[in-house]
């Protein structure tokens, strides 16, 4: 199998300021092409290290991808590297410059030096046009190998690689074996939960096939993957597994795709059953309406929501009892199904559903502790709520309650009786 290094340029990456999801994504592409990445590195804008680190990939993967570096400020040294790494000179590519310049005109404002000098390229690259920003991407060859150096703008590298870099590596490694993936996604089950029911997967393991349970505060996905000569080849080596899983987690999975949300999921569920949903929520802020109109389309269910952060909110929007605030708090069970009835009823919707809990860090007693949460809901005829203790993180505990919110909308429309977590529901 073809090797592939990875190489991301940039101090920003590695004091924290930016994300690398440059790496993330190239990682999952150049698998799915069939290369395997041996080896993913992040440097600063050092000329010594990206002249080595570059150097050092050149001898020992078939193919390197550098990302970063390459815009107008002083910090932006990467070509430079590379015409020193080729023994060349940088030179004026014309096609480039008058695309840059009519960027700049196009936008008012001027055209400088320094974005001028974006179109000087090393003499002995083929460019990859950008026509998504303002520096070009290059591509080298050297024994055999390939170099791909491409912004460290996350859309703008996606771009090149996919419909620049993405052609000629086909071009160039016809019998590469090539990978098949599938992601199936999963909410309100912890991974050794998910484990534990799916069972024993050495069987397929040592047959070549890739397993990976993949958490995170959306929930659990399982990766499974293999290559073979070609995809029709791989997908098939995966059938007899993805048959088990289903077999074993049906009810628990909700769908396959590696971009694939739960509110997508849900959302559809909803359209398809014409239901309109209302959301009344107190410790998420309005994340989950956030989530639920992130779908396109989600003016087809969701009838709105209300952010009931003070008591007087709830008392004045919400019909929410005052006696029930003074004697039980807003963190109980009455009040969320008080909060629940009352936005399906106050926003005319099939579905109103609460969320009111002490997200953290601080607030918490002994009775109820930080990452206590109450959520109600008024569905389908029934009324009830789930108590859920989480985390002391605030932001998580945000997330979590929102996916077991819409993960119990979504089993309750599919007839799933079993709770995210096997939380009790606590009727009317």
């Amino acid at each position: 199998m073809k090797k592939a290094h990875i190489i991301s340029i940039g101090n920003e990456l590695l004091i924290g300021d930016t994300i690398n999801t440059n790496a993330s994504w190239l990682g999952g592409m150049l698998t799915e092409q069939g290369f395997y990445v041996e080896q993913v590195f992040t440097i600063p804008d050092s000329y010594k290290l990206i002249f080595g680190k570059v150097s050092d990939s050149l001898d020992q993967a078939d193919i390197t991808v550098v990302t970063g570096g390459l815009g107008p400020t002083h910090d932006d040294i990467t070509k430079k590297v590379m015409a020193d790494l080729f023994d060349t000179r940088l030179v004026e590519n014309r096609e480039v410059l008058e695309f840059i310049k009519s960027i700049f005109e196009r936008r008012g404002f001027n055209f400088s030096r320094s974005n001028a000098d974006q179109a000087l390229v090393p003499e002995n690259c083929e460019v990859l046009f950008n026509n998504k920003g303002t520096a070009p991407g290059m591509w080298f060859e050297k024994n055999g190998h390939i170099l791909i150096v491409l912004p460290g703008v996350p859309y703008e590298m996606k771009h090149l690689m996919e419909n620049r870099a993405l052609p000629k590596i086909h071009e160039l490694f016809p019998d590469r074996e090539v990978w098949a993936t599938r992601y199936f996604k999963t909410a309100g089950v912890p991974e050794s939960t998910l484990s534990d029911q799916v069972g024993n997967l050495d069987e397929f393991v040592n047959n070549g096939i890739g397993v990976a349970y993949l958490p995170s505060p959306a929930g659990v996905t399982i990766r499974i993957s293999a290559s073979a000569d070609t995809t029709q080849h791989a997908e098939d080596k995966l059938k007899k597994i993805k048959n088990l899983l289903y077999e074993k987690a049906g009810n628990l999975i909700y769908g396959e795709g590696k971009n694939l949300t739960l509110e997508e999921v849900t959302g559809k569920l909803l359209a398809d059953r014409k239901l309109k949903i209302a959301a009344a929520e107190s410790c998420t802020g309005g994340l989950l309406s956030s989530k639920i109109t992130d779908i396109p389309g989600s003016s087809a269910y969701m009838k709105g929501g209300i952010v009931a952060y003070e008591n007087s909110i709830k008392v004045k929007f919400l019909d929410v009892s005052e006696e029930s605030l003074n004697k039980l708090g807003a963190v109980s069970k009455e009040v969320a199904l008080q909060m629940a009835k009352g936005v399906a009823e106050k926003l005319d919707a099939d579905i109103g559903v609460s969320a009111t809990g002490i997200a953290g860090p601080d607030g918490g007693t002994d009775e109820k502790p930080v990452g206590t949460v109450w959520m109600g809901f008024w569905i389908e005829g029934e009324h009830f709520a789930m108590k859920a203790v989480l985390t002391n993180d605030r932001l998580l505990n945000k997330e979590r309650t929102v996916m077991i919110i819409l993960e119990t909308i979504r089993r309750r429309l599919q007839n799933t009786k079993e709770l995210p977590y096997q939380l009790k529901p606590h009727s009317a």
